[in-house]
């Protein structure tokens, strides 16, 4: 199946397409559940003031987004206006869920999400030593045991979200690194809905891992960031004004791309601190490994933060010059504790005027401690759909 005859949406089920067969909701009434988002227990007679609706308009759309049940009324929210209370107004987490998957070098992360936001569960599936067909049964067999153990019921899910440690090629094809060489360069959206038999969302896992971040993490409260994506590899993505900025070509974020051959021997790529690790005795099978066991004084690792210090600070400031963004946010896959090794050794390159410098960025730790890639996959198909 080509890239071209493949739409995510034409797999949706449709119980959850609107009397009209096309869509999951209208342009108005997304606009409706994109505040309720950003502002939850909202009342109703607010929503008029933030989005560029007539009462009417808005009060006839949450009757019908009511009745469809994608829309909680609640109980009255105290001290707004005149007259008899206004009901507050939430997203029904009840309505549907969806399921996130990061495939990442050494392990494949899953979650389960429903439609308010709130994570069901997170699991994991080792994906060093199987292959690519192998490593999709044991998926599919862990979203099983998480469907059944939380109670959720297969009629309820909505669709898939699916991230790779990869660039963008076109259609739903990327190109990975070594390790993930059986996933690249293939339609994965077709092979993943006729897998799962589920409608899927395909993007880079540093996309996701930045989607979840303006949607759980910093993003609550900083709407301009970089996420800095450190895993196998190293990448990232960007957040302008709440939304990912994807590029013209898909791939705005890609970070290793600015070094040459030589110079991305030493870019901030945790495959390379494994193989430094490994080499001073430290015994780390995998990133996820180090990740949760990681100590600042292992042999090694101080040697390894000198030596792509001066790539790193390149990039920070190439970042700051170009993107201008409020926060650089460090994310993926890097223990906390090596996030913040690398914060204290930022240089901001500047040179003032008048004694005023430009405003610098915030470098900052991850908000979310699980799992980035995975669920900010689990939230694509409600972001690309409803909200």
């Amino acid at each position: 199946m080509s890239s071209v005859s493949y739409r995510s949406e034409d797999f949706i089920h449709q119980r959850y397409l609107r009397g009209d067969g096309q869509d999951v909701v209208h342009p108005s009434e997304r606009k409706v559940l994109k505040l309720l988002w950003d502002h939850p227990a909202v009342a109703r007679s607010e929503v008029p003031e933030f989005v560029d609706l007539s009462q009417q308009s808005v009060y006839r759309i949450i009757d019908q987004l009511a009745e469809r049940g994608i829309v909680a009324i609640g109980p009255p929210k105290p001290g707004i206006g005149r007259g008899q209370p206004s009901p507050s107004l939430t997203l029904n987490g009840d309505y549907a869920y969806t399921c996130g998957i990061s495939v990442n070098t050494d392990i494949i992360g899953i979650c389960l999400t429903d439609f308010s936001g709130r994570i069901i569960a997170e699991s994991n599936v080792v994906l060093r030593g199987q292959g690519m067909n192998e490593a999709l049964a044991a998926v599919r067999e862990k979203i099983a045991s998480l469907q059944t153990a939380n109670n959720v019921q297969d009629e309820n899910f909505f669709g898939i979200g699916f991230g790779i440690a990869a660039f963008y090629v076109g259609g739903t094809r990327y190109n990975a690194p070594l390790p993930l060489h059986e996933w690249s360069l293939i339609e994965l959206g077709p092979v993943l809905a006729h897998f799962f038999g589920k409608p899927v969302w395909v993007n880079n896992n540093s996309n996701t891992a930045a989607i979840a971040e303006s949607m759980f993490g910093v993003g609550r409260h900083i709407k301009h960031f970089a996420y800095l994506s450190f895993n196998y590899g190293f990448g990232g993505g960007l957040i302008s004004n709440g939304e990912l900025l994807p590029g013209g070509y898909g791939n705005a974020g890609s970070f290793s791309s600015m070094y040459d051959d030589e110079e991305s021997k030493h870019r901030p790529a945790l495959q390379f601190l494994i193989e430094r690790l490994q080499e001073n005795g430290v015994a780390v099978s995998s990133i996820e490994a180090m990740r949760k066991n990681f100590d600042p004084n292992w042999p090694g690792v101080a040697g390894w933060v000198d030596e792509i210090t001066p790539s790193y600070n390149r990039l920070v400031n190439a970042i700051r010059a170009i993107f201008d963004p409020h926060a650089i946010v460090f994310g993926g896959q890097i223990p906390e504790r090596l996030a913040e090794m690398l914060i204290s050794r930022t240089t901001i390159y500047e040179r003032n005027r008048y004694g005023v410098s430009k405003p610098v960025p915030k470098l900052i730790t991850s908000e979310i401690s699980s799992d980035a890639s995975a669920i900010g996959a689990s939230i694509l198909p409600f972001r690309a759909t409803f909200y």
